[in-house]
């Protein structure tokens, strides 16, 4: 039996071990919150490469030109400084996209073991796959000006051989704006745009005060005057610091539903055998319109549209 003197210092003890104990427990939570905050702050990264320093001509673009295993690494270069930044910033969770070409350009061994990489097509989402609620901020890597637009290097929206126009709600718009839209959708903010002059100013003109850098000042369709592939990084390093610091004053950029989407063929070919289908109206001779529900279904349409064609075969 415990006498009560006994009692009531060992009660105190006991008291002030619990004491010390959660004193150390509140420490150690707070010293976990950060990590646990960086755990829940996913970031997604879509990459095209006719926004990259330097990028003027097919050269650059596509393995058959002779500088292309060049620009592949100033491409990844530029994406590696966006995520070095984003993760100093306390992104704990990074995919990235391949948006250009084949969707098999960027260097994948130069990435960091925990980030992912979509690759190659056709995929649900386009430029975007992957990308659900659960993430906090899209940026843009190495985009270009809309096909409507009179300026821009290599300016074009999505196809360059085949669409000549791409409306949403009647608007034209830049693969940039499309791809907000989508993301909008979802609820995730677009922060951060690289490319040339052209595509950032026509994207800022939709989306707001977002960040952007200037890789390049277009001085034609196939010509500009570009930072170097160095201080095109530091650049880009730079403005994604800057973006993160401010991400609780973006909003995501949402459109109206259902979404029209009305695309412009260079030939009038497609808008003719397109037409066939019960879904789809043809608005002009070389312009089809159609109706989705929101932005997936709008996507799965132009995915289908963009990439589908009669001989396909292994």
């Amino acid at each position: 039996m415990m006498r009560p003197k006994l009692r009531a210092v060992s009660a105190f003890l006991f008291i002030g071990a619990m004491f010390v104990l959660g004193t150390g427990a509140a420490r150690h939570a707070l010293a976990q919150a950060p990590a646990d905050s960086a755990k829940k702050l996913k970031v997604y990264i879509s990459v095209d490469m006719e926004g990259v320093a330097g990028v003027v001509t097919a050269d650059q673009l596509g393995p058959s030109g002779f500088e292309y295993e060049r620009f592949r690494h100033f491409m990844t270069n530029e994406t590696l400084a966006a995520i070095r930044a984003a993760k100093e910033a306390g992104a704990g969770e990074i995919v990235v996209s391949d948006s250009h070409g084949n969707g098999e350009n960027l260097l994948i061994e130069e990435f960091p073991k925990d980030v992912r990489i979509v690759r190659a097509w056709p995929r649900h989402g386009g430029m975007m796959a992957g990308l659900d609620s659960s993430f906090s901020a899209a940026m843009f890597i190495g985009y270009h000006a809309s096909t409507t637009n009179p300026k821009g290097v290599r300016a074009h929206t999505f196809s360059s051989a085949h669409y000549a126009r791409v409306t949403l709600n009647g608007s034209a718009v830049t693969e940039g704006e499309y791809n907000a839209a989508y993301a909008g959708a979802k609820g995730v903010p677009v922060i951060f745009v690289s490319g040339d002059d052209a595509a950032t100013e026509e994207i800022k003109s939709r989306l707001g005060a977002i960040e952007i850098v200037e890789t390049k000042k277009t001085l034609g369709f196939h010509s500009a005057e570009t930072l170097t592939p160095a201080a095109s990084c530091d650049k880009i390093y730079a403005g994604v610091k800057s973006a993160f610091s401010r991400l609780h004053e973006f909003k995501a950029y949402v459109i109206k539903t259902p979404v029209t989407l009305e695309i412009t063929f260079k030939n009038y070919t497609p808008a003719e055998l397109l037409s066939y289908l019960r879904s789809v109206q043809r608005v002009d001779s070389h312009t089809i319109r159609f109706v989705g529900k929101d932005m997936d279904e709008i996507d799965d349409f132009e995915e289908f549209v963009g990439n589908y064609s009669a001989d396909l075969a292994p």
